[in-house]
């Protein structure tokens, strides 16, 4: 083991090199290291502008460090004229931690951020969370449920979600031993937190996806159209649990970011993307 760790690992060489391109900063201290967010800004940004901040939580069931997994959906975004940023959260192979942590940093890393609002050029009304699977869940899990009378409200209420093969019932094994107890898996079950007045949000799920089952994401997206919410589900047949990521499928990589940006649009979060026909140039100001 202990030649193992004097050893760079591919993977931490491979996160480094896509990971230039970003603007790092750390957002909190723990005994094992900073936890930190990776911006990448549009061309032409100044800080003080006002703009759409996505932030992308990586999947791995708050197990594995993922950082680099929105990377091509934080430069997608980012072309869009949006401020984005993937955000570390502590992780049970390196933190001992799992889904209540994960959720203490989300909202830490939203409270800092407000401080610094001006220099991000955020808009505070178009905050946007994105997530896989356990990112996903850490998503909702902030926005879902109502608050309590001793409870403090986020630093930011999202503008809207995009949820990537979302984990949605925790409440089965061997995904309830990641929480400290049946109670608290409860509590922040987004199909136990559905309510009227939720942000919009679309589902992105396949429908061969065997760790979170499309019958859930189905159930789930019912459950919320029947109390009026703007919820959207586009499922994808013949696809597994990581049929959207950038490295697994091309197609599906731009289908999946593709409806997300048109989701936003729609939203009037993002302008509509230009479009070149013929020579011309056509599409909406900014």
């Amino acid at each position: 083991m202990s030649l193992l760790q004097k050893i760079p690992l591919i993977g931490q060489a491979r996160q480094r090199e896509m990971l230039k391109s970003a603007t790092t900063f750390t957002y909190s201290e723990t005994p094992e290291g900073p936890l930190q967010a990776h911006f990448f800004t549009p061309d032409g940004f100044e800080p003080g502008d006002k703009r759409p901040l996505i932030i992308f939580l990586h999947g791995g069931f708050w197990e594995s460090p993922m950082a680099t997994q929105f990377v091509p959906h934080c430069l997608h975004f980012a072309q869009r004229g949006s401020v984005t940023v993937t955000v570390e959260m502590r992780v049970g192979s390196v933190h001992r931690t799992g889904p209540v942590e994960a959720l203490e940093d989300l909202k830490e890393f939203l409270k800092w951020v407000k401080t610094y609002e001006p220099h991000f050029g955020v808009d505070p009304s178009k905050v946007i969370l994105g997530g896989a699977a356990g990112g996903a869940f850490t998503a909702l899990a902030l926005a879902l449920p109502k608050l309590g009378k001793n409870d403090v409200a986020p630093a930011y209420s999202p503008a809207a979600l995009l949820l990537f093969s979302t984990l949605l019932d925790p409440i089965v094994r061997p995904l309830l031993d990641r929480f400290p107890d049946h109670a608290t898996a409860k509590r922040m079950s987004p199909v136990k937190s559905v309510r009227r007045k939720a942000p919009p949000m679309i589902l992105f799920h396949g429908k061969k996806d065997r760790l979170t089952p499309f019958a859930t994401a189905e159930k789930f997206y019912k459950s919320m159209r029947w109390r009026r919410n703007k919820i959207e589900l586009v499922e994808y047949e013949n696809a597994d649990h990581s049929f959207f990521n950038f490295n697994v499928s091309d197609q599906h990589y731009e289908w999946s970011v593709t409806a997300a940006d048109q989701f936003l649009v729609d939203l009037k979060i993002l302008p509509p993307p230009l479009v070149i026909e013929e020579g011309v140039v056509e599409g909406s100001e900014s």
